[in-house]
């Protein structure tokens, strides 16, 4: 019986569900294209090349890691020099300089390899 109660009230409630209101203008016409242009001018997304939007991203999360990298290096020095002669305080300070280093190096590398390729990427698409 209360199964047949839901059923009842949401069967009414989804046929009797009121239209929608929407205006239709059919975009591209000359009076959407003024309001198109304010649009894009307001959000400001701009028409860049998405290769170097693509560049630009890389570069950011690169740097960012290469902060990442160097702060590790940093902390690594910072053990060490606090490490009062504990030969386990540095070696544990050895291993993050260690890693620092490397993750910075393959950072680099990957950074030269990306500009590398998107040159290359961009000059055969002109």
């Amino acid at each position: 019986m209360v199964l047949a109660m839901a059923m009842l009230i949401l069967t009414t409630a989804f046929v009797v569900a009121l239209p929608v209101q929407a205006v239709t203008t059919g975009w591209g016409d000359a009076a959407n294209s003024a309001d198109e242009a304010g649009i894009a001018s307001t959000i400001e997304l701009g028409n860049k090349d998405p290769r170097a939007m693509v560049a630009s991203v890389i570069n950011v999360l690169l740097s960012f890691l290469g902060i990442i990298a160097v702060v590790i290096i940093l902390i690594g020095g910072f053990k060490w020099m606090t490490a009062g002669g504990n030969e386990e305080k540095t070696g544990e300070a050895k291993k993050l300089i260690t890693a620092g280093v490397i993750g910075l190096v393959i950072i680099l590398a990957s950074w030269a390899i990306a500009t590398f390729v998107l040159n290359q990427l961009i000059a055969a698409t002109i």
